[in-house]
């Protein structure tokens, strides 16, 4: 029996389980990768947005070389985190199910082919939203070529490269494949980049594009990848291009098969699961959410900058509780 059981080990998992070691509870966090295994494949050479203060959990200073981490920078730090709260992490196993009992929840995981169990009266959900990109629902998008998640240029120097989308991550990665050598084509829905896109590499890749270092259809969709080319639409006009490889940019979405499982009721207009922003606590006591999970469809409203804050308010909710059950 642990005093609540955290799943996933990412910042905002990580910032429940400082917060509630801190009150002198003991945590279980489990993990089915890496600790901050969102943040691990983030692509090699990122840099985050954000100051490294911003990125703070448990009260522990993040010290940079720059003004913005990187990302092994930010690995360092979580790691630092879990080692000195010393939290106990279960890496690399994965949740099967959760069940709720009267007055505990069962965990049910599997690691190795092994099966473990645990309870606890009190359940996080951290599960963030890096593992399921939204898809683009075309023909080809199943083929090897065609990747969800980008890490670095170098393997595409010389090929033929479309990259789908228009925000930062798209952005981002152009880029690097035009500076690794890649022949870059981009397609994005909209006619100009967003207010979203970063505002010191808004300028350089909007340069690059009008130097025709990187090839740019505006208003246009892909229709279909084949295995030499991808079929474009622009303003009803369909045509080809030579291509090696697909990066689809197109963002991710948080799973909620898991609370929808509990009976978590969910808001229709923003898709949000139901829950008290006070404590995080959902409709089903005891159950809380920490992070993305909890935006519904606009999951660009919650990163690690304000996701981290869901930790204080869930350990605190859960002291409150057993203060009042102890008196």
């Amino acid at each position: 029996m642990r005093d609540l059981i955290v799943i996933g080990a990412g910042p905002c998992g990580l910032s429940a389980a400082t917060e509630a070691k801190k009150r002198g509870l003991e945590p279980l966090v489990i993990e089915k990768g890496c600790i901050v295994n969102s943040v691990y494949h983030y692509p090699t050479h990122m840099q985050f947005f954000s100051t490294p203060e911003l990125l703070e959990i448990g009260g522990l200073p993040f010290v940079t070389a720059g003004e913005k981490p990187s990302r092994q920078e930010a690995l360092k730090y979580y790691r630092a985190v879990v080692k000195a709260y010393d939290l106990d992490v279960r890496t690399y196993e994965k949740v099967t199910g959760v069940e709720k009992g009267d007055g505990t929840f069962t965990v049910r995981t599997e690691k190795q082919g092994k099966g473990r169990t645990y309870t606890s009266p009190h359940v996080v959900l951290a599960t963030g939203y890096y593992d399921s990109p939204n898809k683009l629902n075309i023909p080809g998008e199943e083929l090897p070529k065609v990747h969800h998640y980008y890490t670095e240029g170098h393997p595409y120097s010389g090929l033929n490269v479309l990259v789908i989308g228009g925000k930062n991550s798209a952005v981002d990665a152009a880029m690097d494949l035009y500076q690794a050598g890649a022949n870059v084509t981009m397609a994005y829905r909209r006619e100009a980049f967003t207010d979203s896109v970063k505002a010191w590499v808004k300028p350089v890749i909007e340069s690059a594009i009008r130097k025709g270092w990187i090839t740019m259809h505006w208003n246009t969709v892909v229709k279909e990848v084949r295995e030499h080319e991808a079929v474009l639409e622009k303003e009803g006009e369909t045509f080809t291009i030579p291509n090696d490889v697909v990066f689809a940019m197109t963002g991710y979405h948080p799973r909620t098969e898991m609370l929808k499982k509990l009976g978590v009721g969910f808001h229709p207009d923003s898709g949000a699961p139901v829950h008290d922003p006070e404590t995080m606590e959902t409709t089903v006591p005891g159950l809380y959410i920490a992070g993305v999970i909890a935006a519904g469809f606009d999951a660009n409203s919650i990163f690690i900058e304000n996701g981290r804050y869901h930790g204080e308010k869930i350990a605190a909710h859960i002291s409150r509780k057993r203060q009042v059950a102890a008196t």
